[in-house]
């Protein structure tokens, strides 16, 4: 169960503490009123926002080099961690989170390494047991990785959902949600096999430099304790 949670997690900065099941998972309810907002009507004048479309997501995803942002991260039984997300594209990912957190979570493009510096473990798995993999794709094409449940515009947001067969433990969903606008991506939430959910929020994100490479190279000696 702890590795279940744990690998679900492993790229959405997850790692939520070895009892998730604790609390009671917050389930992706639909906005008040219905199962969709209606896209926001333009002012007179204005241009018509463009309508969200796999395509412009695709061509978000591959126009980022490198990229790092503030996440806030949010567990099935409400509890918050924040960190510190890094992008080097093609296949490189890495959460830092702040104390008290123990965790670390590093993708080298092969594999991802989820570290707890307090237990001294590392656990590894293959990109293509994690439920954000196709985000580590040289090209990324998100329906070739995962099946699209439906893309819809609510308000200034447009809201992709994606179902992942192949997660360990079983069917995983994924809900991210981007700025219309630009299609800037703001939060995912992952809807794991046992049907809890992970919440990761993004803050200043910056696309306008890489991270530098050795951020990504996972730790090859055993962990001891300190």
């Amino acid at each position: 169960m702890i590795k279940t949670f744990a690998l679900t997690a492993t790229l959405l900065g997850a790692a939520s503490g070895p009892l998730l099941a604790q609390g009671a998972p917050m389930q992706l309810n639909p906005p008040p009123g219905g199962a969709s907002r209606p896209a926001a009507t333009p002012a007179v004048g204005q241009p018509a926002q463009q309508k969200p479309t796999i395509e412009r997501v695709n061509a978000y995803f591959n126009g980022i080099g490198g990229m790092t942002a503030d996440f806030t991260q949010t567990s099935p039984d409400g509890r918050r961690w924040d960190g510190k997300l890094h992008i080097l594209r093609p296949g490189k990912m890495r959460f830092e989170y702040k104390p008290p957190s123990p965790l670390e979570i590093i993708s080298d493009g092969r594999t991802v390494a989820v570290r707890d510096k307090k237990a001294s473990t590392q656990d590894e798995y293959l990109v293509n047991q994690t439920p954000l993999k196709f985000l580590l794709r040289d090209v990324i094409d998100v329906a070739r990785d995962s099946k699209v449940v439906s893309l819809t515009q609510q308000g200034n947001d447009a809201v992709l959902v994606l179902e992942d067969r192949q997660t360990v433990g079983g069917t995983s969903r994924i809900r991210l949600t981007f700025n219309n606008a630009d299609m800037t991506l703001k939060q995912w939430i992952v809807t794991d096999p046992q049907g809890y959910d992970t919440r990761v929020a993004l803050s200043n994100i910056d696309v306008s430099r890489k991270p530098s490479a050795s951020l990504f190279v996972i730790p090859t000696k055993v962990m001891t304790p300190n």
